[in-house]
């Protein structure tokens, strides 16, 4: 009898342990999964908030400058800077002109619209987040082309004559467009010259390596180059055998507003009878004989001679002073080639018109990233010195930007780079001391 009573009360007493372990594990079951869900919601969140973070869209609007309409339809690329230029995605642009791409990591990048054949490039610094990208329409005839500056630099060493030309060549067509047929922009070279390397520049973009096509007449090349509204630049360096005596014949294609000849001032220049040519000092190449025809035309004698031998040093910034005129008439070297003669004043000096193509009578092309900064600085006068002062140091960032890009894919040297840094950190101090205080 004790015995089956003590079985049921192990019953009885197994039972109520399995009810209470089943009572806890219904407890402790329900608490489990409020758990699992809070830790599902803050992985979601955590996610959420990742993505978020790390993913950046770029935004864009593509205009017609021609007929101030959207670009609807255009394709758009967007391209990654780095060791090269990688296309990673390319959409097309809206009915509104809008676009939009993901991004990956925050840059730099770099947008390219196409229109009627034609590219167009913006800039899209690290932390960018909305472009907007201006294009042209097209035409093979375009009204409106002048070259604003023709720079000859040329220099003699070894029975070897190394020489650059640099065109600055403006598109003023109203309405803008892009002029593109064929060979746009032609000139000629010595006779023997061979061509070592071409460049092309547009306005704020970056310059392009463009090797010039040669055409029917002996000497004559061209650049098969869209000219888009605004400012070109096309530059060619060449050598050629040389026997300590050369006659140059430019042989003048177009009108331009300033013929610039630099040679070393250890070497002669005589002009050709017919050539007047005014003599200028530049205190940032100073061991560099400077002659300057204004306002020539299409066709007319612009033919010098140079002799002996000497080479030009890498130019100075603009601190060592501005170029200015020595004398009215030709100058015949070497007696009269660094002899001070005009005496001008300083507001004749200011402003004479070679003073606003300082930049390319430098013939540097990396200076030249600044030339346009401290031309503005200098030349342009507003209303209103707020925003002056905002859209220099816009134009300096811009130009920095382009310049570490450049030194990072190993398109300049060291020590270009450091000339070139040089002169945009000074330019963007006196930008500094010249904004108004806030």
């Amino acid at each position: 009898m004790r015995h089956r009573i003590r079985t049921s009360e192990a019953e009885n007493l197994n039972a109520y342990r399995s009810g209470e372990l089943q009572d806890h594990a219904s407890a402790v079951i329900p608490a489990g999964s409020v758990c699992i869900i809070i830790i599902v919601i803050v992985l979601c969140i955590f996610f959420t908030l990742s993505a978020s973070v790390f993913a950046q869209t770029l935004t864009g609007q593509v205009t017609n400058g021609t007929t101030g309409k959207p670009a609807s339809g255009d394709r758009v690329a967007l391209i990654r800077l780095g060791q090269g230029m990688e296309e990673v995605a390319h959409t097309r642009v809206d009915a509104r002109g809008h676009f939009r791409f993901p991004l990956a990591d925050s840059g730099p990048y770099l947008i390219r619209a196409v229109h009627q054949g034609v590219a167009y490039h913006r800039m899209a610094p690290p932390g960018t987040n909305s472009v907007a990208v201006q294009v042209f329409d097209v035409s093979p005839k375009v009204e409106g082309i002048t070259v604003t500056a023709d720079v000859m630099r040329l220099q003699a060493q070894g029975g070897e004559l190394r020489g650059t030309r640099l065109f600055a060549v403006n598109n003023a067509s109203n309405p803008p467009r892009t002029l593109m047929h064929g060979s746009n922009f032609q000139f000629f070279l010595p006779d023997g010259a061979v061509i070592d390397q071409g460049m092309a520049t547009t306005a704020g973009g970056q310059p392009v390596k463009l090797f010039p096509v040669s055409e029917r007449d002996k000497n004559r090349y061209g650049f098969v180059f869209p000219l888009r509204p605004g400012q070109t630049e096309f530059q060619v360096a060449f050598h050629m055998a040389y026997r300590g005596e050369l006659s140059v014949d430019p042989k003048a294609l177009y009108g331009a507003e300033h013929f610039v000849v630099m040679v070393p001032k250890t070497m002669l220049f005589a002009p050709a009878p017919g050539a007047v040519f005014q003599a200028m000092e530049d205190p940032r190449q100073a061991d560099a004989l400077v002659r300057v025809m204004s306002n020539t035309r299409a066709g007319q004698p612009l033919s010098f001679t140079i002799s002996g031998t000497g080479t030009l040093n890498d130019p100075g910034d603009d601190s060592l002073g501005a170029p200015h005129p020595v004398g009215r008439e030709t100058v015949a070297p070497p007696a009269r080639a660094s002899r001070p003669g005009g005496g001008l004043s300083s507001t004749s000096v200011a402003a004479h018109p070679v003073e606003k193509y300082r930049w390319y009578i430098l013939g540097g092309i990396f200076l030249l990233l600044g030339g346009a900064v401290v031309y503005a600085i200098r030349r342009r006068p507003s209303a209103a010195p707020s925003n002056r002062s905002d859209l220099l140091l816009e134009q300096i960032k811009n130009k920095l930007f382009q310049l570490e890009v450049e030194h990072q894919q190993g398109r300049i040297s060291r020590r270009q780079y450091k000339r070139a840094r040089a002169a945009l950190d000074q330019t963007l101090d006196r930008a500094i001391k010249r904004s108004p205080r806030k």
